[in-house]
């Protein structure tokens, strides 16, 4: 048997009350509210609303594989040149003769 000096707190407890959500009349107040008519939204919905479409517009400029492709390409013929440049040139030589540094 066990004896404290303190009670113990009992769990607490909630209550969950589902509510009904009308995916179709939300869809319809979304669309209402990006056409500029009267729409049922809150602040915050329609504040949500507008990051979404921000967000989307973002999405797509992300979304071109072609200006990927070109960065990519650049950015391999910097580092392939500048190897080329480091290693198979005497450029490199001609610097560390001219400064004295291989005396």
């Amino acid at each position: 048997m066990k004896f404290t000096t303190f009670k113990t707190p009992l769990p607490k407890s909630f209550s969950y009350k589902p509510r009904y959500y009308d995916k179709a009349k939300e869809e319809r107040e979304r669309r209402k509210a990006e056409l500029g008519y009267e729409s049922k939204l809150g602040n915050h919905d329609s504040l949500r609303m507008r990051m979404q479409s921000r967000w989307q517009k973002g999405e797509e400029v992300k979304a071109r594989p072609l200006m990927k492709m070109i960065s990519y390409l650049i950015y391999a013929i910097i580092i392939f040149g500048s190897i080329y440049f480091i290693f198979l040139t005497d450029v490199v030589d001609k610097l560390v003769a001219l400064f004295g540094v291989g005396k």
